[in-house]
Parts: C-alpha cells; sequence; structure tokens
C-alpha cells in the first residue's frame, strides 16, 4: 500500500484537504450550499454550526484566525451548552469541576500544531450520561486559541468566538 509509513494523523489531514477540495468544487467556496430564496438567515444557517474552512476561507461573518486556517472550524454558539458553560468558566478563570481542569495537555496525538509543552491546557467538558469525565474537551493555546474535540483527541475543531 502506497501510504503504509504515513501517520495516521496526517492521512486525516490529507483526507479532510481532498472532501474540502471536492466541497469546493461542488457547492463554492463557502463550503455550504446556497440557501433557497425564501429561506431566513436563521435557517440558512441552521444545522451542526460546523464549517470546513480550506485555504482559511470561513463561511460565516466570524473570520478565520491564522491559528485555524485549514481545520475545521465550529462557532462558540453551535457547541454544546456544556461546551459553552466551559469556555465561560475559562474566560472568568474557574472555579473549574475537575482536578485535571488547566493541566497541561501533551498534544501526543499531534492533530493540534506542534509547539512547546506547556503551550495547550485542556478542560473538560461534561458529557450527560457519563459517569467519568467523557471525551468532551476544550483545549487552549498560548496565543489565545480554542479548541474543541468530542471524540478524546482523534479530532478538533478550532473554536471560532
Amino acid at each position: 500500500m502506497i501510504f503504509r509509513n504515513v501517520p495516521r494523523s496526517l492521512l486525516r489531514v490529507l483526507g479532510a484537504v481532498f472532501l474540502c477540495a471536492a466541497l469546493v468544487g461542488a457547492v463554492g467556496c463557502s463550503g455550504k450550499k446556497p440557501a433557497p430564496a425564501a429561506a431566513t438567515s436563521t435557517s440558512a444557517s441552521a444545522g451542526s454550526g460546523v464549517d470546513v474552512a480550506p485555504s482559511g476561507a470561513a463561511s460565516s461573518a466570524v473570520p478565520t484566525p491564522g491559528w485555524a486556517k485549514g481545520m475545521a472550524t465550529v462557532r462558540a454558539s453551535a457547541l454544546p451548552q456544556q461546551a459553552r458553560d466551559v469556555l465561560a468558566l475559562i474566560d472568568k478563570g474557574g472555579p473549574y469541576q475537575y482536578r485535571q481542569d488547566g493541566t497541561v495537555f501533551g498534544n501526543f496525538e499531534k492533530v493540534l500544531p506542534q509547539k512547546k509543552r506547556g503551550y495547550y491546557h485542556e478542560f473538560t467538558v461534561k458529557t450527560p450520561g457519563e459517569r467519568d469525565r467523557g471525551a468532551r474537551r476544550i483545549v487552549t493555546g498560548g496565543g489565545g486559541e480554542f479548541y474543541y474535540t468530542d471524540d478524546h483527541y482523534e479530532t478538533f475543531k478550532a473554536v471560532l468566538r
């Protein structure tokens, strides 16, 4: 197989790039189909709230910051309520529910951009019905960036605030 020695995370990124290229070709640069003429602005933005921003082209009025270029993005307002609550706690500086919140995130999966140890910190997003911390997290970067994962660091979306 041609991709045998390619890291899995790189294959995921390449797959996302090819998917984005296909979307751009199919529906235009915004990554979304145009809303029907009778649709209101709220119905045009309904759905998951997730935008795949190829080459940094955001599909909303929220500009895509440099650190999020080429990543899947999600508006903070489209995150689950529990994640929005954690973002508010981060802005206030706590208090946090879990003792691990605010600890260094090692980025061992290498899904986020490579930075020196201590650059990233993680915060638990409570998952309804889970007895433990669950899989959802907000990871912050030293440059003011925010990332969301709901699959325990397998994938991340850049949070647009």
